[in-house]
Parts: C-alpha cells; structure tokens; sequence
C-alpha cells in the first residue's frame, strides 16, 4: 500500500511540474527537436547520441535564464530563442543543399556575391526546406491554448520562487551529466576536427548545429585572437615544414622544360565535369569537341577541385599558388591583403605579359584586388567586353555574357597581345554554364528524350520515346554544357585559324563540380523508359552513385593542349588541383617554392586532400566525416597508411591556413632554416 502511495505521489510531482513548467517544457522538447532534424535532412546516416547531449547542454543553458526573467516576458524570450532556432536551421538547410556545408559568420563577407548568383540559389530552395516553421507555430498554438486553459496551480510567491530556484539548480545537474558525457566521448581526432572546423559536416554531425554556431562564431573571431597568441605556433609548423620541402632532391623527366619559352593560355570553365566526356544520349555526344582535345591532348580523368566555400574563387587560389582554401572564410575576400607566390608572379619573373579574362564584374569575388596580388598585369574584366543590357538577347547567357560572344571578343585582344606582348600567360573565365542552367532557348538543341523499344502485349516491337531528362535539372545541365562545348570549339579553332595557337598550350580544367545530386546521377544512369522510373538498386544493370560514389563523381577535366603537336595521352592517376603549379613549373622551366602538392609527373605518391579533411589517392579513399575509406587496389591496406594518410592531411592544411591567416610567406620565409626531421 505504501508503494502504491509512493507511485500517486511521484506521478502527482510529475504532473504539478509538468502544469507549472509547460513554457520550460515545451521549448526545450521542440528546441531538440530542430536541431535533430537539422542533422537528419542534411548530415542524415548516422545520428551520435553525442550530438544530442550537446544540445541538452546549449538548450538547458538557455532555458534555465527564462527563470531568471519576469514571468510575464519569459513566454516572449522563449519565443525569440525559437525563432532564432528556426532561422538558423532553415538558413544551415538551404546553404548546405547549394554547398554541402554549414553557414558561417565570416561568409557575411560574402553576402555580395549572392546577388549574382541568386538564380542558382533560388533553383536550390523547395517547401521542405521551410517545415522548420511548424516549431514556433506549435509552441504559440500549445502555449496560448493551455494559457486558456489555466491549468497551473495556485502557488504562493514563496513557493513560486522555491520553485524556480529547484527547477534552475536540477537544470545545472543535467547540463553537467551531459558535458561530461560529451567530454568523456570526444577522441583526438574529434577534437581536431572541432577546433580546426574543416570538416564543418562532421562538426554538425557529432556535436549538433548549437554547438557548432557557437564555435563558428568563436573560430571567426579567432584570426584577431590567433594574431595575437596563434602566430608563434603557426610560424614554428610553416618554417619546420618548408625545411624539409625545400632540402627534397629536385626530379626531373621526360616533361621537364617541354613548354619552356612557350606562351600559355589557361581556360577556366564554368562546372564542366569529367563525366560529360564521352557521355552519349541517343548515340549523340553531350560534349563532342571536350571529347576531342581530351584524345588530342595530355588528359587527366581523375583531377579533383579542391574548394571549400569559395568555389570558383577557391580553384583560382589553390590552382595557381598550390596553397589550401582557407578554413574560415575564402581567401579571396577574407585574406586578400597577404602575399602569396602565385603562378602570375613566377611567369613574370620569366619575362611575360600576364593578363587575365573575364567577362563579369571586375569586384565579384573581389577579383579585381586578388588578380593584382596574385600578379596579373591586366584584368580584362566586364568592362572591356560589349556585354547586352536585356537578358533576353542570345549573347546574354547565365551571369552575363555568353560564352559565344565572351571568346569571339577576346579574339582581337588576344592578336593585340601575341603580336605586341608574347610570351604570355593568360587564365580565361567562361560564364555560360552556370547553374542553374535555365536559358534553355539560348543554348540550342540537344534532345535529352529516350528513344527506347519495347515489345506490346501482342509482342509487337514498337519505338518510343521517353521524356527521361526532359525538364530536369541535370537535363539542362547537360543541354547548357553541350552550348559551352560549342563555345569551345569556336574559340579552339579559332586559335588554330588565327595563328593565335602557335607557340601557344592552352590547358583546359573544370573549376568545381556543377552541384548535381545524387537523385540527377540516378536518373541519369538508372532511368527505365518503360516505367519512368528509375531501376531498383538490387537490379543487377544498376549504377550506384550514391554514398562514396557521389563524392568520387565530382572530379572535373584537366587538358594540357597545344595545336601544334598531338600528345594523344590519358593520365588515369590521381590530381589534385595543388598539383596544377608544381607541374606547370617543372614544364615551363621556372622553381616554385610554396605549392602544397606535387609535379604530378614526379614520384611522389599522388594524394589529393580536400579541405575538409578527406584524402584520395590511387589507393584509398578516407572519408574524415566518417572515419572510414574504400580501397581502389588489392594490394593489403593497413591501418598506419590510414593514420599516414590523416597526418599528412593536417599538415597540409594546418600549414596552409597558417599561410594564409598569418601571412607566413611574407614574415616567415627568411627564417627557414635546415631540415631538422
């Protein structure tokens, strides 16, 4: 009988708690309830217990202040908190489907470029991304209906304070039984992870969006902070590193000095990826020209981007100076003002006119200041090119320019410099094929339907046709990329008819991927014409590009070409976009000093790492989100390759960044002693 008293007496504590507490209550129930949905529509896979204690510990903190506030505001200071929650997740759930990663305070930096791109933006948001809004209206509609319903009980002032104080110390218990519990879980590797934040996806994943925002915002404050007390350690690591890069036997090959006086023209084109190259629809090719040069030249199918945030700017930055993006921020518009050796200063060195190209805004991506540092004599930028002030006339394609008109008026400007200023080095910018690829009638025809046979029921064989990319976004992406590879063709031949290509290599690379998904590349490869559908993944003719096989998917197209001489080579190993310098250099005849990568001609073991933490090479791929990796060889992989691999990845990274916040190669070159490993 007294246990049966014991039971009504908890459950009565239980039920006076719940009535008196239900403002508490409810936005700590629905505060974890964002931040674990957050984690299953982005990161998804696996969910870390870890990463909901977090949010106890961020939820309750704030929770336990309500009490510290009238009761008649602490409905309103609820409410203000949850609907901070809800934007903040609505804002992390759309930038993560447009950049697979997490918003951060330094890209308020950025915020310009938006206004540029808002196209590709807004193709990127859908109705799902906005559920998030049902959190506040549930916690106004469940507040205001049991405020109706009066359902607290009568308490003295005295009991009311008791109360509140009871509620304010048991809320401390739980918040450090579940930081311990946090503390108790974190391995080394999380904690680097965590305090370097490259890997923001797996910061989100393990730790939970609250924690994250709070260390974004410490991490952004930081370069202040690492000015001040970062710089000795970071000064130590570059110095240390640059020893024993510096004191490695220089290699030389059958490449060494092969374009040494030649003049070179880089072309940096818009989201073009590998697997358009030899891609058929209907027998027809998407990109019959890219498929050409790629046979003629010297062509790399596994070269890999290595961007963070910054996209098209990243690629600029690590292919011509072999450093990393930055880690917080892009380089180009957080850390313009440092001095780095990009590929534009060596070649000056050398003796050549260098210029860049670009049919856009001399100011986006803060290019104009950024291509002085990296040493361009000349920006031929939006304002030296007749660019159609109504969107709909055809030269006007995607952000600006069409790719058509861009290459036909560079033409007389490239005769200016080849008969007036060669040797040259010049990096062109293509602008068409950019998401979201929707100027369907300006890009011309390429049919993405399915003709397709099948058999009735009478057995009677009948043609069809199936919609199959019809209106779909890779279907005009593959529409939109079959428009640029017409632009190229037009400007290849040119350079052959003009003359323009003597004595000139010109080298062809993709910027970055073109942020299809994984849903585009299932339709692409599995789509069945007879049920509009796409083949289930047991069906033994499916192609899985799901999980590791999506992020492999993202490789983009590197050429070395010249008109002159067929190399007719293809290079299956991997690349990475850091080792674009180290090979130009050992081609053209100059010594760089800084690249993080490597001659891709050289020895060394090709690895890529990417700035969230990942490595490829020939023979594994690490995945740093999830501590795992896939092996591409038979060949045994232990473990201590892995760890390897991981520190290696560090430094380089470490390394870079210090770079970059600290302006290393400028304060710290000159100090660079022997190597002392």
């Amino acid at each position: 009988m007294k246990r049966n008293n014991n039971n009504t007496l908890k459950k009565d504590k239980i039920i006076h708690f719940i009535k008196n507490n239900y403002l508490y209550i409810s936005f700590i129930i629905l505060s974890l309830l964002v931040g674990l949905l957050l984690r299953i529509v982005t990161t998804g896979g696996r969910l870390y217990f870890k990463a909901f204690a977090s949010d106890v510990v961020v939820v309750l903190l704030i929770a336990s202040f309500g009490y510290k506030i009238k009761e008649k505001t602490r409905y309103k200071y609820y409410l203000i908190w949850l609907l901070f929650w809800t934007l903040l997740i609505i804002g992390n759930t759309i930038y993560y489907d447009f950049y697979q990663s997490f918003v951060s305070v330094n890209l308020i930096s950025t915020a310009s470029m938006v206004g540029q791109v808002n196209d590709s933006l807004f193709a990127k948001l859908h109705l799902r991304q906005f559920f998030y809004l049902i959190i506040p209206i549930v916690f106004i509609v469940l507040n205001k209906y049991l405020d109706k319903k009066n359902i607290k009980d009568e308490l003295k002032e005295e009991e009311r304070i008791s109360n509140e104080k009871l509620i304010f110390k048991r809320t401390y218990i739980a918040i450090l039984i579940a930081l311990i519990y946090v503390l108790l879980n974190i391995s080394s590797s999380d904690g680097s992870r965590f305090i370097k934040l490259w890997n923001r996806e797996s910061v989100v994943q393990k730790y939970g969006i609250y924690v994250y925002t709070i260390n974004d915002l410490v991490q952004s404050i930081s370069p202040r902070i690492d000015s001040l007390f970062g710089y000795d350690s970071a000064a130590l690591k570059f110095r240390e590193y640059y020893a024993c890069k510096w004191e490695e036997k220089k290699e030389t090959n059958e490449y060494t000095d092969i374009f040494k006086g030649k003049n070179v023209i880089f072309v940096h084109a818009e989201s073009i990826q590998t697997f358009l190259i030899d891609l058929k629809i209907n027998g027809k090719e998407v990109t019959p020209y890219l498929n050409k040069i790629a046979k003629e030249g010297i062509y790399f199918n596994k070269f890999y981007p290595q961007i963070s945030v910054g996209t098209s700017s990243d690629t600029e930055f690590t292919l011509l100076t072999g450093l990393m993006p930055s880690s917080s921020g892009t380089v180009f518009v957080n850390y313009y003002d440092r001095h780095y050796e990009g590929m534009p200063n060596y070649f000056n060195k050398l003796g050549y006119y260098t210029f860049s190209a670009h049919a856009n805004n001399a100011e986006y991506w803060n290019r104009k200041i950024m291509h002085n540092n990296l040493g361009y004599q000349e920006f031929y930028a939006k304002d030296r090119f007749i660019i159609p002030e109504d969107s709909s006339d055809p030269d006007y394609i995607g952000l600006g320019l069409s790719d058509k008109s861009f290459f036909r008026q560079l033409n007389p400007i490239l005769r200016n410099i080849k008969d007036n200023k060669s040797p040259f080095f010049g990096t062109i910018i293509t602008l068409s094929n950019h998401s979201p690829f929707s100027d369907l009638e300006k890009y011309g025809e390429f049919d993405v339907r399915m003709n397709y046979q099948y058999k009735d029921d009478d057995g009677v064989e009948i043609e069809g046709i199936a919609d199959y990319l019809e209106g779909t976004t890779i279907g005009n992406y593959l529409k939109s990329a079959h428009y640029a590879d017409q632009a190229l063709e037009e400007f290849f031949e040119s350079l052959k008819e003009d003359d323009l290509g003597k004595d000139t290599i010109v080298i062809f690379y993709g910027d970055h991927e073109a942020r299809l998904t994984k849903k585009d590349f299932d339709l692409l490869y599995n789509y069945d014409p007879i049920t509009n559908s796409t083949i289930d993944s047991d069906d033994e003719n499916y192609i899985d590009l799901y999980g590791y096989n999506y992020d492999l998917s993202k490789n983009t197209p590197f050429i070395i070409w010249s008109s002159e001489t067929e190399f007719n080579k293809k290079i299956e190993s991997t690349m990475g976009m850091y080792d674009v310098l180290p090979t130009i250099a050992n081609m053209f005849g100059f010594e760089e000093k800084y690249s993080l990568g490597n001659d891709v001609f050289s020895n060394h073991e090709r690895i890529v790492v990417f700035p969230n933490g990942n490595v490829l090479t020939d023979k594994v791929y690490y995945s740093d989100l999830n501590e795992e990796y896939i092996t591409f060889t038979d060949e045994p992989i232990d473990l201590d390759y892995i760890d390897k691999l991981k520190a290696y990845a560090d430094d380089i990274l470490e390394v870079s960044n210090g770079i970059v916040e600290h302006d290393l190669i400028k304060k710290e070159s000159s100090k660079i002693g022997e190597c002392t490993k």
